[in-house]
Order: structure tokens, then sequence, then C-alpha cells
């Protein structure tokens, strides 16, 4: 006899798990899609009874303020939009390099809690406790007004070389702009991948042969060899737009403000405090006996860590440490308590000129939105390149 198949259930059946959560998921976002409308509705209803503008129509006009601290040129005839394209790249330029100096100083502190020197776990364990406990908007204002208050006028700043340190900020040379520079980048763009080649042939050595290769120094090498090359190819030039004193301030040359620098360092400092923290427990989670085994193997103390630990730990150490990323980022927008002219500082001017509290507040919502996603997806796809998958 013919054993006869069982029937197939309808995918359209209310009785089918999967027909009935696409419903529910269906009705869910009806239901939130309705609510905001009814809320944007009842809130342009409101205003327009009361005689409150409302529109994005004011970013076309001119904004009316200057902005003291831009990566490009603005002055105050140039129209509103262009004042928020400013406020964001003032928050981009403290959130990149806060993250950056971030995993930095935060990777070495959790490192530096496994020390088998005393001193440098018992130094790492009381900045841990000491700049996470200390509200970050106290060290924002702190480091302003050291940079405000403790540090000496333009006259009489601090020289270490060409560079210059006074109430004015910091000030250094920078290259005068020239063909070379690009051709240069062009190299050091050319190396980042040659590095990630090597990195990559030098771990599948590692792991097929035990031989071990330098991870680090190589990989430095070859980026600057090769920007190195495209400096040469582009003429090496040599041109130093340089700083002097003035009468009143440190002239020409490139600068860092007081207010940058108070919120890159506050921000950096804090945020690291809770970096070593989830680096110092992704490495804990790591079975001892993986130290054990590639002591075994002959691995000295650094590169059992580098080698060893540090990558099984990522798995841990990646979800939380995107969550202080992400801090950092909305963090930044205490900025504003100190003069910093990130995006909030901007849409503050703006709504006091304009009245246009609701599209101002959205804009920094759409922003802060924008970043955070954005931020999550990056370190996402890292998660999973990281992650450990089974063979």
């Amino acid at each position: 006899m013919t054993s006869k198949s069982p029937p197939k259930k309808s995918t359209w059946s209310w009785r089918s798990q999967a027909f009935r959560g696409l419903i529910y998921q269906v009705v869910a976002i009806t239901l939130i899609v309705a609510v905001a409308w009814f809320l944007a509705h009842n809130t342009l209803y409101n205003m327009k009874i009361r005689g409150i503008q409302s529109g994005f129509d004011f970013l076309s006009g001119p904004a009316g303020f200057d902005i003291g601290e831009s990566l490009f040129p603005f002055d105050s005839a140039q129209p509103y939009w262009q004042a928020f394209v400013v406020g964001l790249s003032n928050t981009l330029r403290v959130a990149i390099a806060g993250i950056i100096l971030t995993t930095i100083l935060g990777t070495l502190l959790g490192v530096g809690r496994f020390s088998r020197n005393a001193l440098v776990r018992g130094l790492c364990y009381g900045y841990v406790e000491l700049f996470r406990n200390v509200p970050v908007l106290l060290q924002l204002l702190m480091w302003y007004l050291f940079f405000t208050e403790a540090l000496p006028a333009s006259a009489d700043a601090w020289t270490l070389g060409p560079v210059f340190l006074s109430k004015g900020g910091l000030s250094f040379p920078i290259p005068v702009w020239a063909t070379g520079h690009l051709w240069a980048a062009i190299g050091l763009i050319a190396g980042i991948m040659l590095a990630i080649v090597y990195r990559k042939w030098a771990f599948r050595r590692f792991e097929a042969t035990g031989q071990i290769s330098s991870m680090f120094w190589v990989p430095v090498a070859i980026c600057l060899v090769t920007a190195l090359l495209g400096w040469v190819a582009g003429g090496a030039p040599t041109a130093l737009d340089s700083p002097m004193k003035g009468e009143f301030a440190i002239e020409k040359g490139g600068s860092l403000t007081p207010e940058f620098l108070s919120v890159l360092l506050g921000l950096t400092i804090y945020t690291a405090a809770f970096v070593a923290e989830v680096v110092r427990s992704g490495i804990q989670s790591v079975a001892r006996g993986q130290g054990e085994a590639a002591a075994a193997l002959g691995l000295d103390p650094g590169q059992t860590m580098r080698l060893v630990m540090l990558p099984q730990a990522l798995r841990v150490i990646i979800p939380p440490m995107t969550n202080q990323f992400l801090n950092l980022t909305k963090n930044s927008s205490l900025a504003v308590a100190i003069g910093y002219p990130d995006v909030v500082s901007i849409a503050n001017t703006a709504l006091n000129q304009t009245g246009r509290a609701v599209e101002c507040i959205a804009i920094v919502m759409l922003v802060y939105l924008t970043t955070s996603l954005s931020t999550s997806l990056l370190m996402n796809w890292y998660n999973s390149r990281s992650a450990i998958k089974e063979r």
C-alpha cells in the first residue's frame, strides 16, 4: 500500500501561525501609523488656530547669525539649512573622533586590568572608578574651565616646537594643499587595502602553521610606505602653514578651539571608562583554559591576549560596545552647555529666531536617529563578521 502524505495546511488559514503573525504585524503597524497621523494632525491644527506658523520653508531663508567654528566658511547671509549642515558636521566631527579615541583608550584600560603589574592594574581600576562615577556634564565643564582659565593667554602660550597651547586652543602647522597630498591620500587608501589583505593572509597562516607574523607593525609600515610613494609621485610637497604669535591671538596654521577640545576630551575620557569595563568583562568570559593552552604553545602574554583572548571575547564585547558608541554620540548634545556649535546649538538659535519649535526639534531628532541607526548597522555588520562560526 502506498502511504498518503498528510494534508498540507493552507498558509492563508487562521490556523497558520505565520498567517496570524502577519495579520498581527499589519494591525500593529496600522495602529502606529494612525496614532502618528493623529498626533501630527492635531499638533498642526492647534498651531494653526493659535496663529503659529509651521513648515520647513524657513530653511531657505537667511540665518542671520554667524557660527564661530565650522569646517567650511559660513556667514549670516547663508540659509538656515546650511547652518544645520555646519552643526551636523561639528556633531559628526566630535562623534567620529571620540569613538576612535574611546575605542583605543578603553581597550588599553580593559586589557590593563589583567596586567601582572599591580601598579598598572591599580591605575586602570582607579581610572574606571573615578571617571565613570562623575557625571559627564561636570566633566565637560571641568575641561572647559581648564582650557579657558588654567591655560595662559595667547601671548604666553605653551610652546612645543611649532605647536601652541593657550586659552585660544591648540594651534599647529598644516600642509599647504598641493596635488601631492591627493596622491598621498590615494596611496594611503591603497595601503589600507593591502594591509587588510596581509592581515587576512597572516591570520590564515597562523591558523594553519602556528607561525606568528606581525599583525600591527607590518600593516602600519605598508600604509606608511604606500602613502610616502604617493607623496613622492605627486611631487613631494613640503610647504607648511605654521602658526605664529600675533598681537592678540595665535595666527595662521590649523587650530582646535577650547570648546571642541573640551567636548572631545570629556566624552572620550568618560566613555572610555565604560568601554574598559566592557572589554574586561569580555576577556573574562573566555575560558581560562584558552589562555593556558596558548601558554603551552609558547605564546607570550601579549600574543595570548592579542591572538587568542581578544578574538574570542569580541562576540561579547561588540554589542555593549555599540551601546557606548551610541551614548557618546548622543551625549555630544551636551556640548551646547559650553558653547560648542553642534546641531543642538544651531537648532536652539534657529528656534529662538523663527519660533519653529516643532520643526527644529524634529530636525535634531532626525539627525540623532540617523547617526545612531548608521552606527548600529555598521557595528552589527562587524559583529556578524567577528562571530565565531562553526566548522
